[in-house]
């Protein structure tokens, strides 16, 4: 692969032909989409600790039903994953995250309009459908535009935005939903939906081959950088698609690995700011600034793994076992300290270190699957894992109903930790 990587380089210098940089494009409009995607599905969170909103709503003190609003939309999501999914490899990613993106600007008209709870949580489920369908596809979107060694800081170009959209988002929302009230976070947010769509449109295609602007050089320079595809495989039916990594050990034991991941980032954002603000007694404006710190450092954990699981080639398990035992550490003392500062930064640095594997878990997933079932494979790992994460905040929920405190919520996210962390040691231990 090297070889004819570098065989592509010097014939583009030989014939004097610059590359263009359609790849980078492409990768910039993933990091808007899934930037937009974010913004719309974290809103919540910052609700969940907005009393206007859970008057209206009626459910002031009920944390079951507050944690629901993060459920519902996870456990439809994941449901997504799994079943739409296989859409992808018949429709294309293009065609098929545009259809996503008109029912996730649906569900945000729902929510605009919401008088009742359960009209929240039917725009929450029809979103979760929405983004279900998209979020696989991104990985689609890299397979078939970057060479192997480019892929780690492709993947983490794009997924930095899952962090980036929450980092901004926590104190923005907590001005504007204070300064214009609950409903104009869902105007916001359907507004801006929109630019995804145009770039969708107007700048990307589902191949490089297929691509109007794209010239050889750049071409030549992707392919040569890629596996070699079977050609009779886009015309497999979905069992044998499926049965073409169905049976691999090692991509169950990385669903497993995400759905830990999952359940802790899902668990940790949904109650952060409801946390630091009841259990912790940071004002309303500190609140926001606070539960935007975990996603600043996720910024840079996620760059920096992106690039190191393209230098360390064949131990990317290893950075998965490092970041959730990690996590589990600095939860667990987050959660017992008595300094309320000291907890909001152990608790922000347990959502980094987690947050880190996401590229690197990607990447893995990338060289594990042929090009033709990248979709189908990719939306049952994120649909397994987000389906079944659905019940960490309810669960967390439960706990602080049951405790009448917070504490007991997050500590149960410690062994969510620890069975990653041997998850992944396995799979280290598999791929050594």
């Amino acid at each position: 692969m090297g070889e004819k990587t570098v065989s592509s380089a010097n014939e583009t210098k030989e014939t004097g032909e610059v590359q263009t940089k359609k790849r980078f494009i492409i990768v910039f409009c993933l990091f808007i989409g899934i930037f937009i995607a974010y913004l719309d599905r974290v809103n919540v969170s910052v609700l969940a600790a907005n009393d206007p909103f859970l008057l209206e709503m009626g459910i002031k003190g009920a944390p079951v039903q507050i944690g629901m609003m993060m459920s519902v939309f996870l456990a439809a999501y994941g449901v997504a994953n799994v079943l739409l999914a296989p859409i992808g490899d018949y429709l294309g990613p293009r065609k098929s995250m545009m259809l996503c993106i008109a029912l996730w600007t649906v569900s945000l008209f729902m929510g605009g309009i919401a008088s009742t709870f359960t009209i929240i949580i039917a725009s929450r489920v029809m979103l979760g459908v929405g983004e279900g369908m998209y979020y696989p596809l991104q990985s689609v979107f890299v397979k078939n535009w970057f060479p192997r060694h480019e892929r780690g800081r492709a993947n983490a170009a794009w997924i930095v935005g899952q962090s980036v959209a929450p980092a901004i988002a926590m104190p923005f929302f907590a001005y504007l939903i204070g300064h214009f009230g609950w409903r104009s976070n869902f105007h916001f947010c359907l507004a801006v939906g929109l630019i995804p769509l145009y770039l969708l449109w107007r700048h990307t295609a589902d191949t490089p081959r297929q691509h109007k602007s794209i010239n050889k050089a750049e071409l030549e320079y992707i392919e040569a950088g890629q596996e070699a595809a079977a050609p009779a495989e886009a015309a497999l039916p979905l069992g044998q698609r499926l049965k073409g990594f169905i049976g691999n050990f090692n991509f169950w034991l990385l669903v497993f690995w995400y759905l830990c991941l999952q359940c802790m980032y899902w668990g940790l954002i949904t109650w952060l700011p409801s946390y630091l603000k009841s259990a912790r007694g940071f004002s309303w404006s500190e609140m926001g600034w606070l539960a935007s710190l975990p996603f600043v450092l996720s910024i840079i954990f996620k760059v920096s793994s992106g690039v190191l699981v393209d230098k360390l080639a064949g131990k990317a398990a290893y950075i998965l076992m490092s970041a959730m035992f990690v996590a589990g550490c600095c939860v667990y003392l987050g959660a017992i300290t008595e300094e309320k500062y000291l907890s909001a930064v152990l608790l922000s640095l347990a959502v980094a270190s987690c947050t880190m594997g996401t590229p690197v878990a990607w990447t893995l997933l990338q060289g594990l699957i042929p090009a033709q079932s990248i979709s189908t494979a990719s939306g049952i790992m994120n649909g397994i894992a987000n389906g079944l994460a659905s019940l960490a905040p309810a669960m967390i929920g439960f706990f602080i109903n049951t405790t009448g405190q917070y504490s007991a919520g997050l500590l149960c996210l410690v062994f969510t930790s620890a069975a990653a962390t041997i998850a992944a040691g396995i799979l280290a231990i598999k791929r050594a």
